[in-house]
């Protein structure tokens, strides 16, 4: 039980961090930010108050729906939990390129994981990638893409 308790606790504590960066205010007693992260993902708050307080981790649904909201993989959002190992989850060939535990990931790579829909993706991906280019912000390896001839993919 020692076990799943550590785990429990690093969990939610990784959730919490989450929760502040993304500006989830649950430190002030009046914050609002379990209630409002439950609403922004769709679930019950009560899920969040029992993560949050060491009681019991999410379901796989509510998981899902955290990790979208937070920015994360569910897969990230897995192995944080204890559920599973990286091992148990491995990256396929060639689908982990950028995923280099710095959180730098392509557009295309940001649109799988966000679960982003085939009709929707490419558009996506444009959108992504101008931002990435007028922001300055651009990880190693990750170019806009050209809409000329000499561009090919």
């Amino acid at each position: 039980m020692g076990e799943k308790s550590s785990d429990m606790e690093r969990f939610a504590g990784w959730v919490e961090d989450l929760m502040r960066e993304r500006g989830y205010d649950i430190d002030s007693p009046r914050g609002g930010g379990r209630s409002r992260l439950a609403e922004d993902a769709g679930v019950h708050r009560a899920a969040v108050t029992r993560l949050l307080q060491r009681q019991s981790l999410p379901d796989l649904e509510t998981m899902r729906a955290l990790a979208r909201v937070l920015g994360v993989g569910l897969r990230d959002m897995l192995i944080e939990s204890g559920r599973v190992t990286a091992d148990d989850l491995p990256v396929p060939d060639g689908a982990g390129v950028g995923l280099d535990g710095r959180g730098r990931v392509t557009p295309a790579e940001a649109a799988e994981l966000l679960g982003i829909p085939d009709s929707h993706r490419r558009q996506f991906v444009e959108m992504a990638e101008m931002i990435i280019a007028v922001s300055g912000a651009r990880p190693e390896g990750v170019r806009p893409r050209r809409r000329d001839a000499s561009a090919s993919s």
